[in-house]
């Protein structure tokens, strides 16, 4: 099991077992602090009580350390890992109590010889992962899947329904995962195991909820330039005690607000250039390296850009599910394992600016939304539907023609890329009875997946729960909806597998817990005004000419949908065959094959759709031994 991860850890490998007890722990290490053997896991504390195995980085180490000698004077630590000090925490307070002091990235697993019972911890925002399953009275866990598919007693059956979910959000919510029986760790919790016991469910140690619900109620009263100020000297706190590393560290650029905020304090926390990294394609709708560059440049940072070639991306393709090891289907996930390999030649630590968009509102629909919603709500239902018909009549890239021959008269806020695929989502989003609705429409590529997956019944998520909170606003409410679903669903697992597969560790400053508690008792003013991430735009201000950063969101894209038509067509056609679809026995052929045709034909641009079913296909044929679909609509 491994030796299957040694992608994750290339330095050290270690095994320990209690054959008594009967636990087995195993751990790949990167190693990143302390790289002598003082660092080799799985440990144990100094009062031998408890083994662990830890994925990730604690960064208040020097907090840590302080609290754990004003407990215990007389500690003393053979070197000076994170993971020693975490168990010496262990011993003084105990694994329920502790968890909460550490500030990092973590998935756990801490063995209790005591009381013989494992612990399962993972941290606030899932930035590392933590799949676990039971089959056959044997428990087992793993950072990846492929880990737990090469034991034994591993149960490979197909969650159908929670293939469907995978159609609707490019990604498996957790708790989910692709196979039944098989379950992510939500963020932020603990599980508790025992032989006697190996049911219970996780219990929560951190809540975004309870951190909004507390911001809303205890809201920020200082001044504009109090709340610059503050924000500033936490960000800047987090970036410093993230660049601890006893190996080469730098940073993702894309010349974006997050990104440049993150480098900007790196500087000012080095006395030496930070290493930055950026890649470029030749096509300018999705070019953002020129961007970085003059950020780069400006911050007299040491900077790398490469621009990959269609064909250089397009040799990704083959190795994402081997990569992602489930169905994820981001686009995205192809620059950003190039950016990954290209930093992992030169560093072995990457800061980036993940998680700037959801604690500070700079998505497109946290400003749009409100309005669009005001407007919708004023209109009745079937005038709504009569627009959409209307909107639905141009195809996605005639409006991209028609915005392109109009864009010199257009206001600035209109010009934004595919704005034919943006008409399209509003088309989708007329017939929305509630914010909450509008939001998981935005949300969803396949409108109906239950229509395109066999026998699948989608079962309930963060999204469709009734109990969700209730907030102020409109952004609010998807604000905090994409920092509980799409920030540890995708963007945070296509970060983690692109750079682990590299052995390259990822690093999110923007998501450290008290940022995060900060952004949610900020009034809603100072997040968004006009466009999103005000005050963090001020904050980059203060060290980034605006000019070099004002201008419409762009992402990290790829032109997934000329390439289906072009050089990709032939794959996708074999991935799409009418005879294999119905073969394999999971996906209903008919409305795949007619968003295909059109597809192809240049009629509409399904390249969102497409991409799902075809890195579905493309993952399965990697996993041939898969046996037929199973049904499951709760977690194990």
């Amino acid at each position: 099991m491994a030796d299957t991860l040694h992608h994750r850890g290339p330095d050290d490998c270690g095994v320990w077992a209690d054959q008594q007890a009967g636990i087995a722990l195993a751990m790949r290490r990167l190693a990143i602090r302390d790289l002598s053997p003082a660092g080799h896991q799985p440990m144990h504390s100094k009062s031998k009580r408890y083994t662990t195995v830890f994925n990730g980085e604690i960064y208040n180490y020097e907090e840590l350390m302080r609290d754990v000698r004003a407990t215990n004077p007389h500690i003393t630590l053979r070197g000076h890992s994170d993971t020693e000090l975490m168990l010496a925490a262990f011993d003084c307070w105990g694994v329920q109590n502790s968890i909460p002091r550490l500030n990092g990235m973590f998935a756990i697993a801490i063995w209790d010889n005591q009381y013989r019972t494992l612990y399962l911890a993972r941290d606030r925002f899932g930035e590392k992962p933590l799949y676990y399953t039971t089959n056959n009275g044997t428990f087992m866990f793993a950072s990846e899947i492929k880990a737990l598919r090469s034991h034994p007693q591993f149960s490979s059956e197909i969650n159908t329904s929670a293939l469907a979910l995978y159609l609707r959000h490019n990604c498996i919510p957790a708790p989910y995962s692709i196979y039944n029986k098989t379950n992510k760790l939500l963020p932020g919790t603990i599980l508790t195991v025992s032989r006697q016991d190996t049911s219970r469910e996780p219990e929560p140690f951190w809540t975004l909820r309870s951190v909004a619900e507390n911001g809303i109620r205890n809201p920020f009263t200082g001044s504009e330039h109090d709340a610059i100020d503050e924000l500033d000297s936490l960000l800047l706190d987090a970036v410093k005690i993230r660049m601890y590393s006893d190996v080469p560290l730098g940073a993702f650029l894309s010349g974006g607000i997050d990104s440049s905020t993150v480098v900007a304090l790196m500087q000012k926390c080095s006395t030496l250039p930070t290493r930055t990294f950026s890649i470029g394609v030749h096509d300018n709708k999705f070019n953002e390296a020129s961007y970085a560059a003059k950020v780069a440049k400006h911050l007299r940072t040491d900077h790398t850009e490469y621009y990959v070639t269609p064909e250089e991306a397009m040799k990704v393709v083959t190795t994402l599910p081997e990569i992602y090891d489930e169905p994820f289907s981001d686009s995205s996930q192809i620059p950003t394992f190039l950016v990954s390999k290209l930093a992992r030649q030169h560093i072995s630590v990457a800061l980036t600016g993940d998680g700037g968009d959801e604690l500070f509102g700079g998505y497109n629909r946290h400003t749009w939304g409100p309005a669009i919603w005001n407007k919708l709500n004023k209109v009745p239902t079937a005038a709504r539907n009569i627009a959409a018909r209307g909107i639905s009549m141009l195809s996605p890239s005639a409006w991209d023609s028609l915005f392109q021959t109009m864009s010199p008269l257009l206001p600035r806020t209109m010009r934004v890329r595919v704005p034919g695929h943006k008409l399209h989502k509003l088309a989708s989003i007329a017939s929305s009875n509630s914010p909450n609705e509008m939001y998981y429409r935005l949300a969803s590529h396949w409108m109906s997946p239950e229509s395109v997956v066999r026998g699948a019944i989608e079962p309930e998520t963060l999204l469709t729960r009734r109990d969700n909170p209730r907030f102020p606003s409109v952004a609010e409410e998807m604000m905090y909806l994409d920092s509980v679903t799409y920030l540890p669903d995708d963007i945070l697992v296509k970060l983690d597998r692109a750079a682990m597969a590299v052995s390259l560790e990822g690093r999110v400053p923007l998501l450290d817990h008290r940022v995060a508690e900060f952004a949610w008792r900020l009034p809603l003013s100072m997040r968004i005004r006009g466009h999103g991430k005000w005050i963090l735009r001020k904050v980059l201000e203060r060290y980034v000419p605006r000019e070099l950063f004002d201008r419409p969101k762009a992402g990290f894209g790829i032109p997934i949908g000329s390439w289906l038509r072009g050089p990709l067509r032939d794959w996708a056609e074999s991935l799409l065959a009418e005879d294999r679809l119905h073969r394999e026995g999971y996906l209903v052929s008919a409305p795949i094959r007619r968003r295909w045709r059109e597809h192809i034909s240049g009629h509409r641009n399904w390249e969102y759709h497409l991409w799902d079913v075809l890195m579905f296909q493309a993952w399965l044929e990697t996993n041939r031994q898969t046996p037929k679909p199973g049904s499951n609509s709760v977690p194990g």
